[in-house]
């Protein structure tokens, strides 16, 4: 090492707005149809390796399935042990390069997304996951941007942490990688998220096999070629297509397995967990578990609460791309002083919204991600309707012809413990249930009990002393606390995002805290003037 580099925090990257004519939407609808018109060949990419296996699975626009935007090549149980050999391969040079050039790698792909591929990354998360432009900008290019800059500075502040000395003696501490390879799990709905998993955990020098949801595979490879293109080295990142037991039946059994990056359900978390503790034998040391998992996020809006502030906070909550973000309002609790003026905007934003293709800038509402999800909201709808204590203000309309397509939904229930008010949806469906105005304290009593849950969650008011109370009473109902405002958007640096309960480890992406995971903390101590005699001077008695 010949310096000690700076890393300063980074500001946040700029959300591009594309209004009427801007540079910024001519570039990405120029994308959008030069994406449209290829049907693209997708390989796994494993070490140096781009791997066709002729099984294919297509890509299709969730908003227009009849449209192939491509195949990508699925693997087997072979291809998972291919990828844990080129990672481990790769593992020693990896981890024994200086770190500052393996922070200019990742640096270099945050300037690559923010400036030749803004369009394309955007316009391929638009087609592969039906998200609207503004969705897109602020997931696959700030977002990503964002946690590959602030994981640099964020790395480099944990190495300045270093114990003191004393007279005689030096002590340092190393932030070693961990001893083997980590698999990142990632799902389809934040393209941030399928590029934080496995970059977070590599910037601190360790190799990754990366299996990211097949929903996503579209935007995922092209990252993939933009981490290749800013000089990551074969095998440290490799990418594959494979189910997820086969996944966890190769990597949990290897005894290289160090740790696992994992946004998904809870179910599928605790799974893994489960045989990960079964497994412990077979390590070489104990693996680091890091999941974000579900939630069932709420919005408690106090009796001082504006009703426009309400309205809004749970028409951008709930149905920013389509209800389908962790951190989306699902249930909604409103006094019933405001209720009847707060349901009344409800009905009239989600009537205005407008529904269709993402290449129609004007559709606020896309399609959700495929036919599984699709019927999945669609029972929850269908047994509100069945449900003689729910009623549907407005939506509950389900159309799979052309795309998968679920309006916008609205339930009122007169029950707080109904199934649309308990269970995670991740669709665009919101249940609201109205409290009497003066029982504040046992709606947070309902929104404190009603979830397993913990991830995010909002308190609407204007008098101090409830968002006071609110704060302490619900302490430990969301990782991701929100006063007067929605409570989904967590900036990197601004909001280091993740829930506990049954919503995950917690370890805050966008954080030190995360990056603190992927390292083994090694302490040195140096004695330049070592003792020559064991006995101490306490042992000269007289």
């Amino acid at each position: 090492m010949y310096g000690t580099f700076s890393y300063p925090l980074p500001t946040n990257e700029p959300v591009l707005n594309y209004g009427p004519g801007s540079a910024e939407k001519i570039a990405l609808k120029k994308a959008l149809k030069e994406l449209k018109s290829q049907v693209i060949d997708v390989p796994m990419y494993i070490g140096s390796k781009e791997i066709r296996t002729g099984r294919l699975g297509d890509m299709r626009p969730p908003h227009e399935h009849a449209h192939l935007l491509g195949r990508f090549h699925l693997g087997e149980e072979k291809h998972v042990k291919m990828a844990i050999d080129a990672a481990l391969a790769a593992r020693a040079s990896w981890s024994a390069m200086p770190w500052e050039q393996r922070a200019h790698i990742f640096l270099k792909a945050a300037d690559l997304l923010a400036t030749k591929y803004r369009p394309y990354i955007n316009a391929a998360t638009m087609l592969g996951q039906s998200k609207n432009a503004f969705q897109a900008e602020i997931d696959a290019a700030c977002e990503l941007i964002d946690f590959l800059r602030f994981n640099v500075h964020f790395l480099s502040e944990i190495y300045k942490q270093q114990p003191i000395s004393s007279p005689g003696v030096h002590n340092r501490m190393e932030y070693r990688p961990l001893e083997g390879f980590v698999l990142a799990v990632s799902p389809f709905n934040f393209t941030a998220i399928g590029g934080n998993l496995p970059t977070s955990a590599a910037l601190c020098g360790n190799v990754v096999v990366w299996k990211c949801a097949y929903t996503q595979v579209y935007s995922a490879q092209l990252f993939m070629k933009i981490l290749r293109e800013a000089g990551l080295p074969d095998g440290v990142i490799n990418l594959i297509y494979v189910s997820g037991p086969t996944v966890g039946n190769v990597c949990f059994t290897h005894p290289d397995f160090s740790g696992v990056h994992f946004t998904g359900s809870t179910g599928v978390f605790n799974q893994m967990w489960e045989t990960i503790g079964k497994n412990m034998p077979r390590y070489r040391s104990y693996p680091r578990i890091v999941g974000e998992t579900g939630g069932k996020d709420f919005v408690l809006a106090h009796a001082s609460a504006d009703p426009d502030v309400v309205a809004t906070a749970l028409l951008l909550g709930a149905f920013e791309y389509q209800g389908q973000k962790c951190s989306a309002a699902s249930r909604a609790y409103i006094p019933s002083n405001i209720a009847e003026e707060v349901k009344k905007k409800l009905v009239a934003g989600v009537k205005h919204f407008q529904m269709g293709s993402v290449e129609d800038f004007r559709n606020f509402i896309n399609a959700v991600i495929d036919e599984k999800s699709f019927d999945s909201i669609k029972k929850y709808i269908d047994a509100a309707k069945k449900d003689p204590k729910c009623q549907i203000l407005v939506g509950g309309k389900c159309d799979k012809k052309t795309g998968y397509f679920i309006q916008p939904t609205v339930i009122e229930t007169k029950n707080p413990r109904s199934l649309t008010m308990c269970e995670e949806i991740f669709g665009p469906v919101l249940t609201l249930y109205v409290y009497p105005a003066g029982q504040f304290e046992r709606a947070m009593d309902l929104v404190d009990s009603t979830s397993p849950y913990a991830l995010t969650g909002s308190i609407l008011a204007q008098d101090r002393a409830a968002i006071d109370r609110a704060t302490t009473r619900l302490r430990h109902a969301a990782g991701n606390f929100y006063i007067n405002d929605k409570p989904t958007g967590a900036v990197v640096g601004q909001q280091p995002f993740g829930g506990a309960r049954a919503s995950g480890t917690n370890d805050k992406a966008g954080s030190q805290l995360n990056l603190l995971r992927w390292l083994s903390a090694r302490t040195l101590k140096e004695t330049f003037n070592p003792p020559t005699d064991y006995r101490y001077p306490f042992l000269q008695e007289q």
